[in-house]
């Protein structure tokens, strides 16, 4: 792991986001009727939130963060999915993979609990929208609203 003791504690946030691509009509479907396995955007909050507080056990060369706050949202756009995880946290390094982990394990579930609905339901992408403090200040992706 990188030595971070030297580093100054600041404060730190990271949005991520993942999309999940559903065959035309299935979202509206899942949305509407929930799941067979039970309220799939519930749920998939419930393990992206448990994952991105284990990040630093799934992840070798990850530290161990204390987190203060963990966000998952979801946005329905016709055929789209889209997960965004929000972590922050007063630390000496980012909280980036706490927000992809977050997001890549709510996307995972979602896959998980409509599967048997269609087998073309895809995981698109997972990737870092935004990323606040630090030494290099803030980041943000130029689509991040596309």
């Amino acid at each position: 792991m990188v030595d971070v003791g030297r580093k100054k504690t600041t404060d730190r946030s990271a949005i991520a986001r993942a999309r999940v691509r559903f065959p035309p009509g299935v979202l509206a479907r899942v949305l509407a009727e929930g799941g067979g396995k039970g309220p799939v955007t519930e749920i998939a909050r419930a393990a992206g939130l448990l994952a991105a507080k284990r990040t630093g056990e799934l992840i070798p060369m990850c530290h161990p963060l204390g987190l203060d706050h963990l966000e998952i949202r979801f946005v329905a756009r016709e055929d789209t999915l889209e997960i965004r995880c929000r972590a922050a946290t007063r630390g000496r390094t980012g909280v980036e993979m706490e927000a992809l982990v977050g997001a890549a394990v709510a996307a995972l579930t979602v896959y998980d609990m409509t599967k048997g609905l269609d087998h073309g339901i895809a995981i698109e992408r997972v990737d870092l929208l935004e990323k606040r403090g630090g030494r290099s200040g803030l980041w943000r992706r130029d689509d991040a609203d596309a």
